[in-house]
């Protein structure tokens, strides 16, 4: 079996967090079925929420069925966004997880990101997601560290054009440089399987506009430049203090390194990136050397 990229939702983190009533993200302010025509993919679960993630779980590492996968996928419905009521659990804002705090967005209404994304498959499959619905990995699902819980997205892979809407339903990836977390099936609809990550947009749905007002995905175009990795170090007023995180990255080999003039709230800065890099995992190691030189942890920008 392959084993897929996954950062786990940390359930039991999230569970306590219940609640009680490149180009910038752009963002506003502030139970699952084994039916059906798969039916008899899904595995029986004992899944006692109480246990700690590395005891929970039946399979110790995440994988994805052998060989090719089932053909029923490319005929799959893709879920209808429709008003929900806000999950009783998984959604209180803000919430930490591995010392990191992130916030809840009110809804996905406005949401646009560039990023990362990585997919979770069989050690999960049947297991409670942060909402506790069953995680079902032939449906189209998503984890999200900001969208609330539930809400509809458009995920396009950048690479290819092809995109598909996903009901959002649980928390993670709980990795610094991905912004969504795909249920395999999503991930074989818009091609990111087998890799494992892959280059996307993600569109918030607001489903008051109802069907006809779903976002429409980004055009990709064969001849046109596909969007690359980059990571940004750091955003200074001072030219000088760029220049001397600039050559830091030099001086450790990492390149190519870009100082770029840009307008921040009406103010003039700096900023500091590395890159366009080949992958998710060239990025992982960059990231890596660049929290060991001291500097903080870049962020991820896809242009």
């Amino acid at each position: 079996m392959r084993q897929a990229v996954r950062w786990p939702g940390l359930l039991l983190a999230v569970l306590l967090l219940a609640a009680c009533g490149g180009r910038h993200a752009v963002r506003p302010p502030g139970a699952g079925s084994t039916g059906g025509h798969h039916g008899w993919f899904h595995r029986g679960v004992d899944d006692d929420t109480r246990l700690p993630q590395d005891r929970r779980y039946r399979d110790r590492d995440d994988s994805t069925p052998d060989g090719a996968p089932p053909a029923f996928i490319a005929t799959l419905p893709e879920p209808v966004p429709k008003a929900e009521p806000r999950a009783l659990y998984g959604n209180k804002s803000p919430y930490s997880v591995r010392g990191q705090t992130y916030r809840v967005l009110p809804s996905a209404a406005g949401y646009d990101e560039r990023g990362i994304a990585s997919y979770y498959g069989n050690k999960f499959d049947g297991y409670k997601t942060s909402s506790l619905e069953n995680y079902d990995m032939y449906k189209f699902s998503a984890a999200s560290k900001v969208l609330p819980l539930p809400s509809y997205a458009r995920v396009t892979n950048l690479a290819n054009g092809k995109s598909v809407v996903v009901r959002v339903n649980d928390r993670g990836p709980f990795h610094e440089n991905r912004i969504i977390d795909l249920s395999y099936a999503a991930a074989v609809r818009i091609g990111i399987w087998p890799k494992g990550t892959g280059l996307v947009e993600v569109q918030g749905i607001d489903p008051s506009g109802g069907v006809r007002e779903l976002p429409l995905p980004p055009v990709v175009t064969g001849g046109a430049a596909r969007p690359g990795i980059y990571l940004q170090v750091g955003a200074f007023a001072d030219p000088a203090n760029a220049e001397r995180v600039a050559q830091q990255l030099r001086q450790a080999n990492l390149a190519p390194v870009q100082v770029i003039d840009a307008d921040v709230g009406g103010h003039r800065v700096r900023r500091v990136r590395l890159g366009p890099l080949a992958d998710a995992e060239a990025a992982d190691r960059a990231s890596d050397r660049i929290e060991r030189m001291g500097l903080p942890h870049p962020e991820v920008a896809v242009d």
